[in-house]
This record gives structure tokens, C-alpha cells and sequence, in this order.
């Protein structure tokens, strides 16, 4: 039996495609997954595994779909040899039934580990730059300096934490974190 496995990373991808993919590929049943290919723990993917039988074959649209950890990958299809079960990528042109199939699942496993690390150098390499601009990365702090200014002037009323954290929508432990100590009083 195919049975196939899908995933896309956010909820704004579209899985269609890779959907439209395996039905094409003869697919039976189809298990979906909307996380990072980095999270070895899927709940689509676990339900996948756990319905696979011997003979059975898992089918992926591309092996990015799978997983972006050589590692991962590597014990999944371990995994899948144990049970007695193929592996078959749809993009890629593997299929470990074969010793052709094994090899190639081998080799792009390692170039989609690599593409993950690539990717990876490049977000901290602009970090770095932005810091060395003088520009604090990520989204602006939601806790202006007029909205602490506030909240000093709130606390000092005797406002309690909670209430004036709702007042400037911020979370109580953004206060915290901001205020200095003596006006930690409570």
C-alpha cells in the first residue's frame, strides 16, 4: 500500500501541490503535517509510522518534506527498513527498495541538511550586521519608552501589575523585565 506524507512549514504555505503529488503517485491514504522540518516530533508524520505495515511504502513529494536533519532522516529510514517498509520521493527520483534508491536518499538527505545550516548562517550573519549597524533585530519592543513612562507613573499610584499591564497591552512579565528594581514593590 503507498501511503503518503505531507508537510509545509507555516500555515500560510499551500499543501496542494504536494497533495495533488501523491495522489497522482497512486497514494492510498495521505497524513499532513503543518510544522518545521526541523522538529523531529510531527503528529501527522507519527500517525504515518504507526499505519504503515510491511510491504507498505511512505510517500513524500521531496525529501525536504520529510525532514531537514541528516540524522532524521537517517533514522526514519532505518526505521522504515526495520518495519519492512520503502521509501519513495516523488521529486527526488529515490526509492529505497533499490541499493541505487539507498544511495541517492543518502546523498540528498546530507544536501538538505546543508541547505538548513546555509540558511541558518545567513539569518545569524544578518543579525550580526544589523547589531553592528546599531539595529536591534526582530520586532520593536512593545513596551515604548512612553509606555513604561506610563506604568511608572501608574505603579506609583498604587496600580497593581496586572491591572496596569492590561491597560497598556502589554503581558505583566514585560514589566518585570523593564522596570528597574525599586519599582518592583509591590
Amino acid at each position: 500500500m503507498l501511503i503518503g506524507y505531507a508537510r509545509v512549514s507555516t500555515a500560510n504555505q499551500q499543501i496542494d501541490m504536494q497533495l495533488e503529488a501523491l495522489k497522482k503517485a497512486g497514494c492510498e491514504k495521505v497524513f499532513t503535517d503543518v510544522a518545521s522540518g526541523a522538529r523531529e516530533e510531527r503528529k501527522g508524520l507519527e500517525e504515518a509510522l504507526s499505519f504503515l505495515r510491511e510491504k507498505d511504502c511512505l510517500v513524500v513529494w521531496r525529501l525536504d518534506r520529510l525532514g531537514r536533519s541528516l540524522n532524521h532522516l537517517i533514522s526514519l529510514s532505518e526505521k522504515l527498513k526495520k518495519m519492512g517498509v520503502d521509501l519513495k520521493s516523488i521529486e527526488d527520483g529515490i526509492d529505497t527498495s533499490t541499493s541505487t534508491g539507498r544511495f541517492y536518499f543518502t546523498i540528498l538527505a546530507a544536501f538538505a541538511e546543508m541547505e538548513r545550516e546555509i540558511i541558518r548562517e545567513r539569518t545569524l550573519a544578518g543579525i550580526e550586521e544589523a547589531r553592528r549597524q546599531g539595529r536591534e533585530p526582530g520586532a520593536p519592543p512593545k513596551l515604548t519608552k512612553e509606555k513604561l513612562d506610563t506604568a511608572k507613573i501608574l505603579l506609583d499610584a498604587g496600580h497593581g501589575y496586572t491591572e496596569v499591564a492590561r491597560r497598556l497591552g502589554v503581558h505583566r512579565t514585560t514589566l518585570y523585565r523593564r522596570l528597574p528594581i525599586d519599582k518592583k514593590v509591590t
